[in-house]
């Protein structure tokens, strides 16, 4: 029987993707309600607050605890559903270390890692991870337009270097849609990243710590109805996600194998989803995501689920895990 520990689902965030990361939080939420003391903790910028019987609780961010009914409650553990900044790129977990409460995702360090793209990208390339051909531009730099394309070429991404959700992402066809995008992803953070076209299949791996084990799921093949896997085809329908893929056993372990390994590398925890494409043949890294949507529509959850985990189970070993 489990301890009826106290805990907090983190959500919301100060990023664009604040909306998805209160559906994962919710989600997470009803699943574990009957399980723990649990209460809604809404991370925002302006106000952090517990959300709870439809009243508003400020939080104490000295100890991370809030008074209901003339009595201090605080937590065991932190179930960290934040996409964003700032639970994805480790300042909510560093807060959390420094007054000594656990929590689900990655460590400070390594979520900031994995979130900052380029420094991701440079790390793994160390290891023999392949990656696309990139440029990285900061703001305030002139735009060189020529340098750029000669070294990713024709069609490029322009990404934001610390957002999630395809915010401030674009495919840039011509040299002189290059600018506009740099504004768009300049919107979202002031690193940019410039990426070569990767021509191939688009696949996601979740990689989990289940049971004292580090855990590769199903793969699932991404087919977008636009042209890249953006919010639209994340969020609103605009895609195919086929779990597991059907593709042949030995590319599907090459993913597997390839996600656990960065898994290591990055010295992750908790539940994390990497992206690649197969580019003649080959599985390039695309990203790794330290928190990942946990709504229902997304994909985590259809890989537990192919994988015959269940997903209250998988979100009770998580919080047990940490």
């Amino acid at each position: 029987m489990l301890d009826k520990k106290t805990v907090a689902i983190a959500m919301g965030g100060y990023s664009s993707e604040w909306e998805v990361s209160i559906k994962s939080g919710n989600f997470v939420y009803d699943t574990l309600k009957d399980v723990y003391n649990i209460y809604c903790a809404h991370i925002l910028e302006n106000d952090w607050f517990i959300w709870h019987n439809n009243t508003k609780y400020s939080i104490d961010k000295g100890d991370f605890s809030f008074v209901l009914n003339d009595q201090k409650i605080t937590f065991d553990v932190v179930f960290n559903t934040i996409h964003g900044t700032p639970g994805e790129d480790g300042l909510f977990q560093a807060y959390l270390t420094n007054i000594g409460i656990k929590q689900t995702a990655s460590d400070y360090y390594d979520a900031a890692l994995s979130f900052n793209k380029r420094d991701c990208i440079s790390v793994l390339k160390a290891y023999g991870i392949p990656t696309a051909e990139n440029y990285f531009y900061n703001k305030g730099e002139p735009i060189n337009s020529a340098e750029i394309l000669k070294k990713v070429g024709l069609p490029c991404f322009v990404k934001a270097n610390r957002a999630g959700s395809s915010f401030g992402i674009s495919k840039v066809k011509t040299e002189n849609d290059i600018q506009l995008a740099i504004q768009n992803a300049l919107k979202e953070d002031d690193e940019v990243i410039i990426e070569s076209f990767l021509e191939g299949r688009e696949v996601s791996v979740g990689v989990i710590n289940y049971k004292g084990n580090v855990l590769a799921l199903p793969v699932t093949e991404i087919i977008s109805e636009n042209e890249f896997f953006d919010y639209e085809a994340k969020y609103l329908g605009k895609s195919q996600e086929i779990t597991p893929a059907e593709m042949d056993k030995s590319m599907t372990n090459e993913a597997q194998d390839l996600a656990v390994k960065i898994f290591k590398i990055l010295k992750m925890k908790g539940l994390t989803r990497s992206e690649f494409i197969f580019h003649k043949g080959k599985p390039h890294f695309l990203e790794i995501n330290a928190c990942p949507g946990l709504t229902k529509a997304s994909i985590l959850p259809q890989q537990a689920a192919a994988a015959g985990i269940d997903i209250k189970d998988l979100f009770i070993n998580t919080i047990e895990m940490a």
